[in-house]
């Protein structure tokens, strides 16, 4: 009977023992159960920040597309600012020949006036003749003046709209008030 007894009471320790086991057991599969459904949340907002990632670059990627296309019109609209600017260049650089020819055409009907002068004391017919010449010499001045005006005009209007011709249109101006002087001299 002490062997019945004691496989008993050894049924009854391995009971217990199986008991403690199964509840550590329980407990660690809650455990368990409460960490994987931690991780399943965390991989769900993981999810869900890769998604708004996702939209950030392709709302960035569209912002780059724009404004690479932006940047472009702008470099066209460079291009072309450029080109007229040189246009323009080239234009004003004409305009100055052209105001040096009626300046060395000023100088030289100026001269004529004062042959025609000069040879007016000479005789009375002379004087008819030369001052025929110097009347139209006065028309080729006035009409001299009139190129010389409206060339001024037409530098004063691309000095408005580029200032760095501006500096090379007053430089002609002043060549022009000496060459007057000049001529009146």
């Amino acid at each position: 009977m002490d062997a019945i007894k004691k496989k008993m009471q050894a049924m009854k320790v391995d009971k217990d023992n199986a008991c403690d086991r199964c509840d550590t057991c329980e407990e660690a599969s809650k455990v368990a159960k409460l960490r994987a459904e931690k991780a399943e949340d965390e991989v769900a907002d993981f999810v869900a920040k890769a998604r708004q990632l996702e939209t950030e670059l392709d709302v960035t990627n569209e912002r780059f597309a724009i404004v690479s296309l932006q940047l472009e019109e702008k470099e066209k609209s460079l291009l072309a600012a450029e080109a007229e600017m040189n246009a323009l260049g080239r234009r004003v650089s004409q305009l100055e020949e052209d105001l040096e020819k009626t300046e060395e055409k000023l100088v030289a009907a100026t001269g004529k006036l004062d042959k025609a002068g000069t040879a007016a004391d000479d005789s009375e017919r002379a004087k008819k003749v030369f001052q025929a010449k110097a009347e139209e010499d006065e028309k080729r001045i006035i009409g001299l003046e009139k190129e010389l005006k409206e060339a001024r005009e037409k530098a004063e209007a691309a000095d408005n709209a580029y200032d760095e011709t501006a500096k090379k249109l007053l430089a002609c101006e002043g060549e022009l008030d000496k060459a007057e002087e000049r001529a009146d001299v």
